[in-house]
Order: structure tokens, then C-alpha cells, then sequence
């Protein structure tokens, strides 16, 4: 074991025992137990961006595994996007962690990125972005019998995800915790639900995970990233109002939306 990475394992262990993770486990634990999201047998890969989210996820989910009453395998997935200027060097370093995390990790190539920026120069590439990744990512767990992918959404993309459904479709929606999805027989999970972004920050920083620059030139320029200002403007004028939006998601029996009357009652 290269000592660079015994040393983040080292502080992986000890961290356990600090507060930012320990609040890490909770949130995390609290999700998967308020929405059933893992049984015993499961076997669960990670969609490992390279980002601190999902990176955080596997070292969290691998960290819960050794006191899980349900017992489940677990690996992870990273669909290289195939970015030719992506650092060969930060791939490596990912690579590395995972090994000394002991998970099995697989690399799935693909062309993604030529196919969207100068196949098709997308203008608004995520969405085609986000389907061709997660199709990759699917098709890869099937392949190799996992039945639940885990994500790293948290608390904040809960409430940009709502925003961005709200002033782009006209419509009160986010993602769900858990979703079946018919047509692969994969479920995804989101354990991170409940926990915040400046959490997970806090917590990647503090072990110093080898997180990877996002090449990607659309990055910053979305209308997520718009969104995330707008909810920063909003809580400083209204502090709690991250919060209070979490809070009508978490508690859709407190909505009072219009529900036009049914006529054969006339």
C-alpha cells in the first residue's frame, strides 16, 4: 500500500469518529431507513462520477456496510465520458483510493462527450447527457448482476431539481428516493437525500478525497447552476428558505394545490 493512500485510509478510520462523518452516517442512514432502500442481499454499485458527491457516497456506503443490518456487496461504476483533456493522473489517483477502499471498480469507455459536443453540438447538452450516461451506467450493472445503483443527489439538487421543474416545466417535481426502473430491472437509490452540500464539502475536505476535475465545458454554465445562485440569493434574504422548501418536498401531505372537481359528482 503506497503510503499517500494508507494515510487517507488511516484518516478515513479516524474520522469515522468525528462529528462531519459521524453526521454524514446519520443523515445517510436516516434516508435508507425512512425509504427502505437497501435489504439484505442486496448487491449495489455506485455511479462514480469522480465528483465529491459520489465519491463521499462510496466512501460512506463502504464505511455503513460494516454496520448494516442488512448485508449487501458493493462496487462501483465510472462512466469515462472520454474527455481528451481529462488528467490521466487524477484517474489514477481514483483509481488507487478505490483499491485501498476494497471495492471492485469498473471503467466503462465511452464516446460521450464527441458524440454531444461535436457530434451533435448540443446547446443544452445535459439532458442528453444525463440520459446516455445513466444508460451506460445501466446497462453495465445489468451486466454484471447488480440490482440497485446508488447515486449521489443530496439535499440541495433535491431542491434545485423542484426549481428547475417549477420555472422550466411548469410543474411541482423532484426526483424520488428509490425508483424502479421497468425497463433494466434496476433500482435507483439515493442515500444522500438528507444531506447537505456544504456537508458533504466538509467532509470531502477533510479526508482529502482525490476528486476529479470535471472537464466538461458546459460546467458552471446550466440552468442547475443558475438555480444553485438563485437558492444562495434567496437564503440570504430569507435564511431558513432551504429549509422550509425541503420541508414541503419531505411533507407532500402538507400541499394545498388545486385539484379541479370531478363532474360525474354533478
Amino acid at each position: 500500500m503506497c503510503f499517500f493512500y494508507a494515510k487517507i485510509i488511516d484518516n478515513i478510520a479516524r474520522f469515522l469518529y468525528n462529528l462531519p462523518m459521524q453526521k454524514i452516517l446519520s443523515t445517510m442512514r436516516r434516508a435508507i431507513t425512512d425509504y427502505n432502500m437497501i435489504s439484505d442481499g442486496d448487491k449495489i454499485v455506485v455511479g462514480v462520477s469522480g465528483g465529491k458527491d459520489s465519491l463521499l457516497l462510496l466512501t460512506a456506503l463502504k464505511a455503513f456496510q460494516r454496520f448494516s443490518p442488512a448485508k449487501f456487496d458493493l462496487a462501483a461504476i465510472t462512466i469515462d465520458m472520454g474527455f481528451k483533456d481529462a488528467s490521466v493522473a487524477e484517474k489514477q489517483a481514483l483509481s488507487a483510493y478505490i483499491a485501498e477502499l476494497g471495492v471492485p471498480y469498473y471503467v466503462v469507455d465511452t464516446d460521450i462527450a464527441e458524440v454531444i459536443f461535436e457530434a451533435r453540438k448540443e446547446s443544452n447538452p445535459c439532458s442528453l447527457c444525463s440520459k446516455m450516461r445513466r444508460g451506460a451506467l445501466n446497462n453495465k450493472a445489468i451486466e454484471l448482476g447488480f440490482n440497485k445503483l446508488a447515486l449521489g443527489h443530496h439535499a440541495d439538487d433535491v431542491v434545485q431539481t423542484m426549481l428547475l421543474s417549477l420555472l422550466y416545466e411548469g410543474r411541482f417535481s423532484t426526483f424520488q428516493p428509490v425508483s424502479f426502473m421497468d425497463r433494466s430491472g434496476i433500482t435507483l437509490i439515493r442515500p444522500f437525500i438528507y444531506t447537505s452540500e456544504s456537508d458533504v464539502k466538509g467532509a470531502v475536505n477533510k479526508l482529502n478525497l482525490p476528486v476529479l476535475h470535471n472537464p466538461c465545458p458546459a460546467n458552471k454554465h446550466t440552468q442547475r447552476e443558475y438555480v444553485n445562485e438563485l437558492v444562495k440569493k434567496l437564503t440570504k434574504e430569507v435564511p431558513y428558505a432551504r429549509e422550509r422548501m425541503l420541508g414541503a418536498i419531505y411533507h407532500p401531505e402538507r400541499a394545498n394545490l388545486w385539484q379541479k372537481p370531478d363532474k360525474s359528482d354533478d
